[in-house]
């Protein structure tokens, strides 16, 4: 049962093969003998999730049904989940239990969906490997010694090491696609406004998006289909209707305009991978496509641009965590100012306490407009050249990662050579395109992944593009050895 992918779980309990209740049995006995490895998991919700395999099963019963009504996911400790432990990763939220669900929980939840657990992730989702959650670091099922990707690399590992077919993910810097392409997994960032915000608490509010990770793009549209859609609970949430993304999973690729961005091959990329995105290309031409090669001239920008964007916004969210309302609070302070200073600085870990200082900097008087007002001056270059390009190609092919997973723990001590792992990604977040990895192949046994970016609201072109790729190849079908 472990082995089914969402859309094999939605067609075997339609035909009654198993009950939802057997289902997840099977997953949470799974999760306890297997997760101890990986530490994926930061909260397990057994009796919910028999609650709502029961009442999926009930519904089934009487008539309903759905790709989701009885399929079993986690979500990302980050998104509120009411009367659960929503801790962020975060010695700062581990008391913490939501008292309402998000958005993105309660649509699942009402389209039938199995809560198996919270996962681990990256302290407020700040870092690329998972190394920084309080809960210890999490590992990569293809190589316990390398990590996941982060911060959502909880949901990948245990999607990758079928603990469960699917989970939700976030993405502000290539949190969703990074740990996609470390664990040979499908991991789509959608439009920034395409998916609620609403209960999804906040790293950086202007480039954070919530998002499927699965093993295929099919069951990634099958994910998104119940997380998308309108909000009025979130100013930015955009009204624009949901298409059917399955419908068009498909659709002919004869004739697709590929853009291949030649900044994307430099130096820094490990030639290994440059073969593999090649081989990629390759792929996609027989089905029908169009190469043509285009240029991001100001992508040279946008890591610097994003490091100065993100943690100002983490410096003003993270404001909020001061041990008077709740979170954690430190035992006998002295003064207002004394519990300002030891809760914060007990609650918080090293790397959220960096990028706090970091961004408070940027928004200081005297350096606003030297740091942050100039990183959103690039922003705007950055998105004008996504513009320029989508109006010569559909949508735009690289890799998602200039590297292969690294062992844990080689970049803890320089910090910034973890930042440049994100040169691929993070100009999607920047501009608020959608953006997808899939598995391309393996380097020295550990997965890569190649990156597809489409205009605003195309995710089912990029979910088509993916499916059709995954038709005729066999990459997001290897799994890993023990698993």
């Amino acid at each position: 049962m472990h082995q089914m992918t969402l859309a094999e779980i939605a067609r075997g309990l339609a035909d009654k093969k198993f009950s939802s209740e057997e289902l997840t049995k099977v997953l949470l006995a799974r999760i306890t003998q297997l997760d101890p490895q990986l530490n994926s998991f930061i909260s397990l919700t057994e009796e919910l999730a028999i609650e709502q395999a029961k009442a999926a099963d009930a519904r089934r019963a009487n008539g309903e049904s759905g790709a989701l009504l009885g399929a079993p996911i986690a979500h990302k400790d980050l998104f509120c989940t009411q009367g659960i432990r929503t801790s962020c990763g975060s010695k700062m939220l581990d008391n913490f239990k939501a008292p309402y669900d998000a958005t993105v929980v309660a649509k699942l939840a009402a389209a039938g969906a199995v809560t198996l657990g919270k996962t681990n992730m990256d302290e407020f989702a700040m870092g690329s490997a998972n190394e920084s959650s309080w809960y210890g670091a999490v590992k990569n099922p293809w190589n316990l010694e390398h990590v996941p990707g982060g911060s959502s690399g909880g949901s990948a590992a245990a999607v990758a090491a079928r603990l469960l077919p699917a989970a939700t993910a976030t993405d502000t810097g290539g949190s969703i696609r990074q740990p996609a392409a470390f664990t040979n997994l499908t991991g789509l960032k959608p439009t920034y406004g395409r998916v609620s915000r609403w209960g999804m608490i906040a790293y950086a509010s202007s480039l954070d998006q919530g998002g499927p990770l699965a093993r295929t793009a099919e069951d990634c549209a099958i994910l998104l289909q119940g997380m998308a859609g309108f909000d009025q609970n979130d100013s930015t949430s955009i009204d624009e209707p949901v298409p059917d993304y399955s419908a068009s999973l498909n659709e002919s690729l004869q004739g697709l305009r590929i853009g291949v961005p030649k900044e994307y091959f430099s130096a820094g990329l490990d030639p290994r991978i440059a073969e593999l995105i090649q081989n990629s290309i390759k792929e996609l031409q027989k089905l029908g496509a169009v190469i043509k090669e285009i240029s991001l001239p100001n992508m040279q920008h946008a890591i610097p641009a994003y490091y100065v964007i993100a943690p100002a916004e983490a410096s003003s969210n993270l404001s909020r965590f001061d041990g008077v309302r709740f979170g954690h609070r430190c035992e006998h302070p002295k003064d207002l100012i004394d519990l300002y200073k030891r809760s914060r600085g007990e609650g918080f870990g090293a790397e959220v306490q960096r990028r706090i200082m970091v961004g408070a900097y940027a928004l200081s008087a005297g350096y606003y407009d030297a740091y942050y007002l100039k990183a959103q001056k690039i922003r705007r270059l950055v998105k004008n050249d996504f513009m320029a390009a989508f109006n010569e190609v559909d949508i735009i092919l690289g890799p998602t990662t200039p590297n292969p997973a690294w062992k844990l723990g080689t970049k803890n001590s320089d910090p910034v050579a973890a930042y440049l792992e994100d040169v691929y990604t993070i100009t999607a977040n920047l501009a608020g395109l959608p953006g997808l990895s899939m598995p391309a192949g393996f380097v020295d046994g550990l997965p890569v992944g190649v990156q597809l970016l489409a205009p605003y609201f195309q995710e089912g072109r990029l979910l088509n593009v993916a499916h059709q790729y995954q038709l005729n190849t066999d990459w997001h079908t290897r799994t890993p050895t023990g698993f």
